[in-house]
């Protein structure tokens, strides 16, 4: 009796095994929400509360590629708004992909800023995330949820007519001139485990399998899996190659030099710009 209940052990251990996937592509809805951080009633006029976009994430046990879908014919959610001023949200790096290496622990984003393209160059650093003991099923996927906090940076929060005021405990100390700090936000994974990658949208990751859910300050940005398939182009998991090198801090600087010149406000992913 007891060989024979080693035996089925094996066996649901191998079935187990045979279970996890090892490589696949992953669709994702971003639901970034516009009006969150905006005061000005006749701005959030100006724009949708909520702001849309699909991503796709390939990836194996060692790589990944993280992109954006682009929208064929997305509909103008100011249609027919007479000739009033108003902003115009616009992707930001329609061609960007974000690249990432875990047994090197090396990130590249390889985007298009002004007409040129760059590749920032980064390493992948631990997260502390905390595993809960809390689940859900997502897509037919047995779900863990991991929780941590990060400190988002003050030009995410973005408030029309200057930037948002910062916390309380760095607005004693902040100098004259100063950026002010970012504000600590909490973020909620819900991971798969049975998807065998540390991948996940944007730069999160580093659980013990994919993340197919993510929440960022409460409700502000939201990704959601709609779609996993479990083959890859395995050719599309290379290394970026075409761009200029430049570390993530060169790329910022870049971008709000651009800002400063009328290119637009960066935002949630995203810039926006003014039209008629």
């Amino acid at each position: 009796m007891k060989k024979v209940f080693l035996l089925m052990a094996g066996f649901a251990s191998v079935s187990l095994l045979h279970a996890q996937m090892k490589a696949g592509t992953i669709v994702y809805d971003q639901k970034i929400n516009m009006h969150r951080n905006i005061q000005d009633e006749q701005m959030k006029a100006m724009m949708p509360e909520f702001r849309t976009a699909k991503y796709q994430l390939e990836f194996s046990d060692s790589v990944s590629l993280y992109k954006l879908i682009p929208e064929d014919e997305a509909p103008d959610p100011f249609a027919g708004g007479g000739g009033a001023r108003r902003m115009v949200f616009t992707m930001g790096g329609a061609g960007s992909e974000t690249y990432k290496n875990f047994s090197q622990m090396k990130s590249i984003q390889s985007s298009e800023l002004g007409g040129k393209n760059f590749l920032i160059v980064d390493s992948i650093r631990q997260q502390p995330w905390k595993l809960g003991d809390e689940t859900k099923t997502i897509l037919g996927h047995i779900c863990h949820k991991a929780t941590r906090k990060i400190i988002q940076p003050a030009q995410r929060r973005m408030v029309f007519g200057g930037p948002s005021a910062p916390p309380a405990d760095t607005a004693k100390t902040a100098r004259p001139g100063a950026v002010p700090a970012g504000k600590e936000v909490e973020v909620v994974a819900w991971y798969a485990d049975d998807i065998v990658s540390p991948a996940g949208p944007e730069s999160y990751g580093q659980l013990p399998g994919v993340i197919l859910q993510l929440d960022v300050d409460n409700g502000a940005t939201v990704y959601t899996a709609t779609d996993i398939k479990k083959t890859v182009d395995q050719k599309s998991l290379k290394e970026p190659k075409k761009g200029k090198v430049v570390t993530q801090q060169e790329y910022v600087k870049m971008m709000m030099d651009l800002m400063g010149n009328g290119g637009g406000i960066p935002m949630g992913g995203g810039v926006i710009r003014f039209g008629n």
